[in-house]
């Protein structure tokens, strides 16, 4: 009977109910009730279309979710975001907007906020500081303008500590750093469909997922990922201009799992020196890039991969086989080679 009761509690513990709202014209809210007896409560409210004449909204206290994408806002003040209500969320969408620039005293009050959605915008310009002190897990400024990047618009300030940033889409070509100012400790970080055309400086940044694509990088050089030794997952997909990977600019990322060398069509051999260190290696993607083979040892050189996918539809994975393979597949030790999906590859 105890224990029976003792699951009835962890039950109502968890147990949860969404009841919709109405709140500010145009706006929905919804309001979730958590915990036993419906104890905690969020808030989410969807502002999305309501238009530029809309906002500032007003929302409820305690509201952690705020929707203000698609409404033509041209700018964003410190004003519109410290009224009652606003200084709770842990989200916030301004996507599709029209905002061009976000100043250091923006989101200064918004101590809780975790996750922050600036894509679709016209940014060119992030002041140092815009973010700091803010417990940031993502940020999302894709499609947007900007061409320079200081990585000092994360600093920590104080305990809030940046997790994630996400900026996919934009037109960065560079990022620049102070080195004497406090980086944050970022977990994962997407640059995609920027300019970059060097790779950026994040040597001090403990990432542990990484996303370059769609940068025109011609060439990854030696020591590029020096110090990233948490990454879990890298992604160079989409590179117009890379034609070339250097031996040993891999090297440090001993806990990655997932490369993306996905369509780069420049891109035409891996050296078996590119591979050193990465023995926690699980994925490797090569679909629809110019690579057409792989050293013969490849399983000896990434003891831990399970899958590789080479050229169009040709999909390979580690097997165990009782008798020796064809030397082509490159046995890593008795017993175990890579087959592929398509008869007489060679890879």
């Amino acid at each position: 009977m105890a224990s029976t009761l003792g699951g009835a509690a962890a039950v109502l513990l968890i147990f949860h109910l969404t009841v919709v709202q109405t709140c500010h014209p145009g706006c929905q809210c919804e309001v979730e009730n958590f915990g036993l007896f419906n104890s905690f409560s969020l808030t989410k409210v969807d502002c999305s279309g309501v238009g530029p004449r809309m906002v500032p909204v007003s929302i409820p206290l305690a509201t952690s979710s705020l929707d203000l994408s698609s409404n033509r806002i041209r700018s964003i003040e410190a004003s519109v975001l410290s009224g009652p209500g606003y200084t709770t969320l842990s989200s916030l969408d301004l996507s599709d907007n029209l905002i061009s620039m976000v100043n250091g005293s923006t989101f200064s009050k918004l101590r809780y906020l975790e996750t922050i959605d600036l894509s679709g915008n016209l940014v060119e310009n992030l002041v140092e500081g815009c973010f700091s002190g803010l417990p940031l897990a993502e940020v999302d400024l894709s499609s947007n303008r900007i061409r320079v990047i200081n990585l000092n618009v994360f600093a920590v300030r104080d305990h809030g500590r940046p997790l994630s940033v996400d900026l996919s889409d934009n037109l960065i070509t560079t990022i620049a750093r102070n080195p004497h100012s406090q980086l944050p400790t970022i977990q994962s970080l997407n640059l995609a469909g920027n300019q970059l055309n060097l790779m950026p400086a994040l040597q001090n940044i403990s990432l542990r997922s990484l996303n370059l694509a769609c940068n025109p990088i011609p060439v990854i050089v030696k020591q590029s990922f020096a110090g990233l030794r948490d990454l879990v997952h890298l992604s160079l997909s989409d590179m117009p201009e890379l034609h070339s990977i250097e031996p040993q600019s891999l090297q440090d990322l001993q806990n990655l799992q997932v490369l993306d060398l996905s369509h780069n069509r420049k891109l035409k051999s891996l050296n078996a020196e590119l591979f050193s260190g990465l023995e926690l290696l699980q994925e490797l993607n090569l679909s629809n890039s110019g690579v057409a083979s792989l050293p013969a040892n490849i399983l000896q050189l990434l003891p831990s991969i399970k899958n590789i996918v080479l050229r169009d539809k040709v999909n390979c994975w580690r097997v165990h086989k009782q008798e020796p393979f064809h030397r082509h597949f490159g046995l890593s030790k008795p017993g175990e080679a890579l087959t592929c999906n398509v008869a007489g590859v060679m890879l």
